[in-house]
């Protein structure tokens, strides 16, 4: 696993001069990490994860592409030790990451109704949270992208929150609480099967949608979801140093 995590690190920051024409319009002080923590609370049994940055966390949110195929997805990403089995995938390789997202062209999450208007695939564009797998994927500037899979592999085990998509991605519905400066989520600790003992880093990160390939589930010569740009690490090279306290 650790040389999973060089290498991913390597690939992160052996790509960052690739041309991304979108990357460049949110490349601002609310996405320049100044700190990172994630402190397990025994009186309500949970893990409130934290990031905080220069500007004002969760201010910035995408412009719309106006459809899936190209559209923008910005990203507060907390990388972890934690193993897929822990929240709910098969054992397979990659790094297990909790992702805060923004984006208004789609909705992921079927289950929950984030601005509570009633609508339940209308609030893309509320930050809200994802556990993913990311691997590396040098088709993308950013050298990762969500771990997907052939949809007809029976193996393969997704929470039963999920949104549906051939990908490692689940839409688990923790509260997510934008304030000043920090931006976090709160995770029941039966949620990631009482595991407090992990390390994780912190990321902030521009991705996009590609809808090309069979069954318009992304492939050629892009992911379905893929990492374009990282604006900035807590670590500073990926590798996972903090522990929870």
């Amino acid at each position: 696993m650790k040389q999973l995590f060089l290498l991913l690190g390597l690939s992160l920051f052996a790509v960052q001069s690739y041309a991304c024409d979108k990357c460049g319009n949110y490349n601002n002080d609310d996405f320049q990490i100044k700190g990172v923590s994630v402190k397990h609370s025994a009186d309500i049994a949970a893990t409130i994860w934290e990031i905080a940055v220069e500007g004002t966390a969760g201010k910035t949110t995408p412009t719309p592409a106006g459809q899936l195929n190209g559209a923008p997805v910005l990203g507060y990403v907390f990388p972890t030790s934690l193993k897929p089995t822990v929240v709910g995938f098969s054992d397979t390789e990659g790094i297990v990451a909790l992702a805060l997202t923004s984006h208004p062209d789609f909705d992921d999450t079927p289950l929950w109704d984030e601005n509570t208007d009633r609508n339940f695939d209308n609030d893309g564009i509320i930050w809200h949270p994802h556990w993913v797998i990311l691997t590396e994927d040098k088709r993308v500037e950013g050298g990762l992208a969500v771990k997907q899979f052939d949809p007809k592999d029976t193996s393969v085990v997704l929470p039963p929150t999920n949104p549906g998509m051939p990908m490692y991605m689940d839409s688990p519905g923790f509260q997510v609480i934008t304030n000043g400066n920090t931006i976090k989520v709160v995770v029941p600790d039966y949620r990631i099967n009482n595991k407090t003992d992990f390390s994780y880093d912190g990321v902030a990160a521009y991705m996009q949608v590609n809808t090309g390939g069979d069954g318009g589930h992304g492939g050629g010569d892009k992911p379905m979801l893929g990492v374009y740009k990282v604006y900035s690490v807590a670590s500073g090279d990926l590798s996972l140093p903090y522990k929870v306290k």
